[in-house]
């Protein structure tokens, strides 16, 4: 039973990208689904947050407007389509589970291995 996030990588700034999460050994669409990164030295912070029926997303203040989060439930994964990416968006990105899009980080679990976000300018 694992999560991982992958699709990182090196872009320019105003560039998107397309992080995907994909879920092993459990359904996905039983879970509200959250990304989330993290900057060495900082704490990890929320990006957004897709309800288990889809229905609703919990985008962080900064992520509005530029990053979407999406879900297929055929594929068993959960998508964050980031746009008009900044360097301040470099971080690793993490997904994980939880029963609700709550704000509490250690309510949520199988983090798993991020994928690393670089942005230059």
């Amino acid at each position: 039973v694992q999560l991982q996030a992958s699709g990182g990588g090196l872009v320019q700034a105003g560039d998107s990208l397309r992080l995907s999460c994909a879920a092993h050994g459990f359904t996905l669409g039983d879970y509200a689904v959250g990304w989330f990164r993290q900057v060495p030295g900082k704490e990890r912070e929320r990006v957004s947050c897709i309800s288990n029926s889809g229905d609703r997303t919990y985008p962080a203040d900064f992520a509005k407007g530029r990053f979407t989060v999406s879900r297929d439930d055929a594929k068993n994964t959960v998508d964050l389509q980031m746009s008009s990416l900044k360097p301040e968006d470099t971080a690793v990105y993490y997904c994980a589970i939880n029963t609700i899009c709550g704000t509490t980080l250690f309510a949520y679990s199988y983090w798993g291995h991020g994928t690393l976000v670089t942005v230059s300018s």
